[in-house]
């Protein structure tokens, strides 16, 4: 679920930021889930520990996770900054995709090409 491309120019802690906002964002983790913890996904992952601390760090700096001491990590429960921020980064896209020339039917051409939404 929490899988990295060690190959990918992307850093391995922005690769967990996106994978763990992706997956609450379309509701794969519910809110309130616990997530691994740092050791625990590091080990999984094969990755330094501090790499994964990163990663938790933005998440809970913006809202996305908490900690709760001796207990764990969970997904928050009010998740709608998860929403809003992926809209805002689309709509910036959608912005320098149309400066770039796209028209609608490209961008529609685009998004239906990705195969998500089926």
């Amino acid at each position: 679920m929490f899988d990295i491309d060690l190959q990918s120019r992307i850093p391995i802690y922005e690769q967990l930021y996106t994978k763990i906002a992706g997956l609450a964002a379309r509701q794969i983790l519910s809110p309130g889930d616990k997530i691994p913890s740092v050791r625990e996904l590091a080990k999984d992952l094969g990755v330094n520990p501090n790499t994964v601390s990163k990663a938790y760090l933005m998440l809970e700096r913006d809202g996305l996770i908490y900690s709760v001491p001796g207990r764990g990590t969970f997904l928050a429960k009010d998740l709608s900054s998860v929403r809003a921020g992926a809209k805002e980064e689309f709509g910036k896209a959608v912005l320098l995709a149309h400066e770039k020339g796209l028209e609608r039917d490209d961008l529609i051409e685009v998004i239906d090409g990705t195969g998500v939404f089926k």
